[in-house]
C-alpha cells in the first residue's frame, strides 16, 4: 500500500524534529512536500520553546531530489517554489541539523546543505546528480557545495559524479560525525546534539546566527570584532546573562 507524502512534525523538549515522509519516492521533494516543509519550519521558529529543528527523511532514503514530473514542467515560479522547502531550512533562524540516513541526492543534497550542520548514519550517500540527468543545478549547490568541502571536493562531486558515502562526507567536512544504527539511533544521537542549543537563551541564539551569517562574509577580524560588538553588549545588559552569572558566583561562593 501506498503511504501518504506528509511532512510530520515531532516535539523532543526543546527540538522540532522534521521528517520529510514518502518512503514509497524516496522523500522526493514535489510542490506541496516543499510548501510543508517551509510550513514546518516557520511554525517552529514561531515556538518560543523549540530552540533547535532536526530535518530528516523517512528512510530508506533522506530525500532523493525533487520530483521530477513537478522539475520538467516548472518554469521559473514552479522551480522556485520547489526550492522553497530547502531554502526555508537554509533561512531558517534556529540552529538546524540534518540528519542524514540515507541517499541525499540532487535537491535532497541540497536539503542536507542547507542545514547549519550533518549528522550521518551509516548508509548516507551524499550525491549531487544533476548533471547526470542533464539538469544544471539549482537552488544555490554551487555556492553551498564548495562553502563545505571546498572547490575541489565540490567539482569532484558536480562535474565528475562523485558520490560520498557517510565516512567520506566526514573526512570531506560535509557530515560533522556519523553514528552507527538504524534510523531511530541517528534521530536520538541529533536530538541529542541539537539540545545543546537549548542550553542558551532562545533570542540569544538567534542573533548569534545572525552575527555567524554576517561574519562569514567579512576580510577582516577587525570587522567582525565591530559586527559582534553591539549584541555582545545587549547581552550584558539582558536579565538571562545577570541571572546565570548571579548562579555561577553562587556556586562558586559555595565551593571556596
Amino acid at each position: 500500500m501506498t503511504g501518504m507524502a506528509e511532512i510530520t512534525v515531532e516535539r523532543r523538549a526543546a527540538v522540532a524534529v522534521v521528517t520529510v515522509s514518502d518512503p514509497d519516492r524516496r522523500n522526493a521533494l514535489t510542490l506541496k512536500l516543499s510548501e510543508d516543509l517551509a510550513w514546518a519550519i516557520a511554525d517552529a521558529e514561531r515556538d518560543p520553546a523549540v530552540h533547535a529543528v532536526v530535518v530528516t527523511g523517512a528512510p530508506p532514503a533522506f530525500c532523493a531530489g525533487a520530483d521530477l514530473s513537478a522539475l520538467g514542467a516548472a518554469a521559473e515560479e514552479g522551480l522556485r517554489r520547489i526550492y522553497g522547502g530547502f531554502l526555508a531550512v537554509a533561512n531558517c533562524t534556529l540552529p538546524t541539523v540534518a540528519a542524514v540516513g540515507g541517499a541525499a541526492v540532487g535537491a535532497g543534497l541540497n536539503l542536507a546543505l542547507a542545514a547549519d550542520v550533518r549528522i550521518a548514519g551509516p548508509r548516507a550517500r551524499f550525491d549531487a546528480r544533476f548533471l547526470k540527468l542533464g539538469i544544471h543545478p539549482g537552488g544555490g549547490m554551487t555556492w553551498m557545495l564548495p562553502r563545505l568541502v571546498g572547490p575541489q571536493q565540490a567539482a569532484a562531486m558536480t562535474l565528475f559524479g562523485e558520490i560520498l558515502d557517510a565516512e567520506a562526507a566526514y573526512r570531506a567536512g560535509l557530515a560533522h560525525r556519523v553514528v552507527d544504527g538504524e534510523h531511530d539511533e541517528l534521530i536520538s544521537a541529533a536530538v541529542e546534539f541539537a539540545s545543546g542549543a537549548a542550553q542558551a537563551p532562545r533570542d540569544l541564539l538567534i542573533t548569534t546566527k545572525r552575527t555567524m551569517g554576517l561574519t562569514a562574509a567579512l576580510d577582516s577580524h577587525a570587522r567582525a570584532v565591530d559586527a559582534e560588538i553591539s549584541p555582545q553588549l545587549r547581552s550584558v545588559d539582558s536579565p538571562e546573562f545577570a541571572a546565570r552569572l548571579a548562579a555561577m558566583q553562587t556556586k562558586i561562593s559555595k565551593r571556596g
